[in-house]
Parts: C-alpha cells; sequence; structure tokens
C-alpha cells in the first residue's frame, strides 16, 4: 500500500505548510517572531497548549501503560501531561505580573537567582527540547514504516523540511495559527479512530479480565509518570512563550485548563485502546505496540487515518520545538536578528534529522533529561517566594542531583551503583530517583531560604 498513504500524507503536509506560511507578518520584529506578545486568546491558547504537548509518543507509552500495568498507571499518566498546564494557569498570571517583557524560563531563573541559575536551567530546557524532538522524528518515521510501505526516512524527512520551513519563516505566530488547526483535527481524528478501534474489539470474552498490577507497584508507576512528565514540560520553552503569547493573565489560565482537561482525555482515550486490546488477548507484538496491535486487520481508510493521525502529533509538537530552541537560543545569545533566528532553527534540525534517521531508542536520554528536570523544579518556580535566595536555589538544585543518586546508592552500596540506577538501564521509569530529587531539591530549598536572614528583595 502505497499511494492512499503518500497521498493523505503529502496532502496534511501541504496543508500544514500552507496556514503556517500565510501566518507569516512581514514587519514583525524579533519579540514578534518569538513570542507573539499578548495576542492569544483562551480557546486559541488551549487548543496550542494540547497541539504542542502531543505527539507520536501517545501512540506508544500509554497504551503500554495501560496494558500492562491497568487504568491506575494510566490516570497518572494523563495526569502528569496536563498537570504542567494547570501549574501555568496557576502561576502564569503572577510570572506575567512580575516579568511582562519576559522571553524564556531563563529569563525568569535570571531575575529570581541572577546569571549562574539562568544558564544551568536553560542547558536543561534546550536538552529536555533536543530529545524530544529527536524522539518524535524518530516515531514518526517507525509509525509510516509500520502502517505503510513508505520508507522511514522519508516521512523523517518530509515532516522536519515542511515544519521547518513555515516556523523559520513565520515564527512563533505561525506555529500558533497550526496549532489551531492541529488541534482540531487531533481532536477529530482521535474521536474517529477511537470509535473505529472500538468496533474492532467488540468481540471481547465473555468476561474480560482488566490489566492491573499490584496496587503498590501501579501507583509508583503512576507517581514517576507524573513526577517525569510534569518536571519535563516545566521546561518545555514553548509553554513558556505562550505564557506571554497569551492576550492577558486570565485567558492564560482559561487556556490552560482547557488545555490540560483535553489533553487528559486524549490521553486516557488512546491509553484505553490499548487496554481493551490486553482484555481482548490480542497478541501485542515485541516490542510491545498495543494501540497498532488493536488495529490490526483494520480497512485501509483507517490506516490512511491514524497515518495522518501521527503526522500531525508529530508535526504539532515538532514546530513547537523548532520554534521554541530558536527563542531559547536568541534569548541566551542576545542581539541576534529575526535572521539570525532563522538561521538557529535550520542548524539546530540538522544533527536531529541525523539521528532520527538511525532508528535508535531515544527513551533512556529522554528519562535522564526528565530527571534533570526534576532535580531543578521546584527551586526553580519557588523563585515567586519573596524568601526564596539564589543560595536557596543552587542549594536545592544540588540537593536534588544527590537525592537522584541516593536511592541507588543506598541500595547498591556504592557510588556508581546510584548513577547507574539514575541512567534508568533498560530504558525502564523508575520512582526512586524521581522522587530522591522531587523531595531533596524541595526540602533543602526550603530550609536555606528559612535560615537566610530577611532582606530586601529585588526579584521577581
Amino acid at each position: 500500500m502505497l499511494y492512499p498513504p503518500l497521498i493523505a500524507l503529502a496532502a496534511a503536509l501541504l496543508l500544514f505548510g500552507w496556514i503556517g506560511l500565510r501566518a507569516r507578518r512581514p514587519a514583525a520584529g524579533l519579540d514578534d517572531y518569538l513570542l507573539a506578545r499578548d495576542s492569544q486568546g483562551a480557546s486559541a491558547l488551549g487548543l496550542s497548549f494540547l497541539a504542542s504537548g502531543m505527539g507520536a509518543w501517545i501512540l506508544f507509552a500509554p497504551p503500554e501503560i495501560a496494558a500492562f500495568v491497568g487504568p491506575v498507571a494510566l490516570g497518572g499518566y494523563a495526569l502528569g501531561a496536563a498537570l504542567p498546564f494547570i501549574v501555568f494557569a496557576a502561576c502564569g498570571p503572577a510570572i506575567r505580573r512580575h516579568l511582562p517583557r519576559g522571553r524564556s524560563i531563563g529569563e525568569f531563573a535570571e531575575a529570581c537567582y541572577g546569571g549562574g541559575v539562568r544558564r544551568w536551567v536553560a542547558l536543561i530546557s534546550a536538552l529536555y527540547m533536543l530529545c524530544f524532538l529527536a524522539a518524535e522524528l524518530t516515531a514518526v518515521g517507525a509509525i509510516v514504516t509500520l502502517l505503510s510501505d513508505l520508507p522511514a526516512a522519508a516521512a523523517v524527512l518530509a515532516v522536519a523540511f515542511t515544519t521547518l520551513v513555515y516556523t523559520a519563516w513565520g515564527g512563533l505566530r505561525a506555529s500558533l495559527v497550526t496549532d489551531r488547526w492541529q488541534g482540531l483535527l487531533l481532536i477529530v481524528l482521535l474521536a474517529l479512530v477511537g470509535m473505529a478501534s472500538l468496533q474492532l474489539l467488540k468481540d471481547l470474552p465473555a468476561a474480560p479480565v482488566m490489566p492491573s498490577a499490584p496496587v503498590g507497584d501501579a501507583l509508583a508507576v503512576a507517581f514517576t509518570l507524573v513526577i517525569a512528565v510534569t518536571a519535563a514540560n516545566l521546561f518545555h520553552q514553548g509553554y513558556w512563550q505562550r505564557l506571554w503569547a497569551a492576550r492577558d493573565g486570565g485567558a492564560l489560565g482559561r487556556g490552560a485548563v482547557l488545555g490540560g482537561v483535553t489533553t487528559v482525555l486524549a490521553v486516557a482515550a488512546v491509553g484505553g485502546i490499548g487496554m481493551l486490546a490486553a482484555m481482548a488477548g490480542l497478541k501485542l507484538g515485541q516490542p510491545p505496540l498495543p494501540f497498532f496491535a488493536a488495529l490490526g486487520g483494520a480497512a485501509p481508510w483507517l490506516v490512511v487515518a491514524v497515518l495522518v493521525l501521527a503526522v500531525t502529533l508529530v508535526a504539532s509538537s515538532v514546530d513547537t520545538l523548532q520554534n521554541a530552541i530558536a527563542s531559547l537560543a536568541v534569548t541566551e545569545a542576545r542581539g541576534l536578528t529575526v535572521g539570525g533566528a532563522r538561521w538557529i532553527t535550520l542548524l539546530v534540525m540538522i544533527p536531529v534529522v541525523l539521528i532520527a534517521l538511525q532508528g535508535i531508542s531515544v527513551l533512556r536520554l529522554f528519562l535522564i533529561a526528565d530527571l534533570l528536570c526534576a532535580t531543578a523544579v521546584v527551586p526553580v518556580l519557588m523563585g515567586l517566594w519573596r524568601r526564596m535566595r539564589p543560595a536557596a536555589a543552587v542549594a536545592g538544585g544540588l540537593a536534588g542531583l544527590l537525592g537522584a543518586v541516593l536511592p541507588g546508592w543506598v541500595a547498591g552500596g556504592s557510588l556508581w551503583a546510584g548513577l547507574q540506577a539514575a541512567s534508568f538501564p533498560g530504558g525502564i521509569p523508575t520512582l526512586a530517583p524521581f522522587a530522591g530529587a522531587l523531595i531533596a531539591s524541595t526540602l533543602v530549598a526550603v530550609l536555606v531560604a528559612l535560615l537566610a536572614p530577611r532582606q530586601v528583595s529585588s526579584q521577581v
């Protein structure tokens, strides 16, 4: 099967490219190119948060978690995917008030703690987003190969090139406008695929058994996913751009809540398909792919719909990441023009595409980047607390690094064992490093802040 998938994918990418290119403002300056400041209403932001946060990962991880661990872990995954938006709804208006001309999470960190913390935060953010970008392009190549006769390299290059053209040309406005259409298309395609999959699974056994791990194990997986996904996404520069793109604090809050609710529903729906595939006794494959197992023997039109869904998921996250990485780089370098931002967008994609073309798994690197985010996320956000000081943030970040290693160190009896456990051998997420990082960074940051002498602060 070659021509129907090829036509459908080409049509979807041409549509996204056309919409994105039309969004460009020829006379826009660098600030508008990077932020589209104070321009977006709640509904546009909600769809943008949904489209930006969704990616091809939703077709792999939630169905597998649901198929093998059960609904408790799936609930944790859905909550973890949506919680960053709720944090932005709660804290975003205050950040906007205190830093009205801000551009990045790095600038927020600098306003709170100074240049040293800013550079560390920017490094973590860049590492996470590069991992996310490589993973998404790798995933679209794998999905296209799985469901059609098209080569993976063609899909990777087509998505990377199309999103690069309209993102480099139109900046954040191009990403925001395409997000609206991609968000709506995602909702329609997810509903269509979900209903069709339910029909495919109508022959469930008379007394199907719902997948479930022991309660303790399921809760551990749920908590791990909540911490990992939430901490990492709070370092996503694309979300911080939308914080300042919002028309006002109220629009940001409503848009973030809308994005969070729709994200929970999307993750739960796709994960539920994986759980039904396991309950139906389908062969899930090796490595297990429950979502795609549910589509075994599906009609050609449904396969094409899933391919378009996959490309939409990847394009919506990739264009956000491309512009976010350029935004972070320009903000850190300072003095660059719109032309410089475009060149950064192009140059960043070269190594990312080369990695994606290898077809390797980036899950382990993803987990390590998530863990780095977990070591610093609480001290960074505590910058809104007037008692916080740079020393408290630095101490909290260092304690988070130690806390990530300490559980494996204690269990294995050596520092090397702790480092090994914190690097997730086999690409398996475990709770101890994440919980250790989060608890240690929070306790030490609070303790140092409370013990520090009170003083008139120039922080945000």
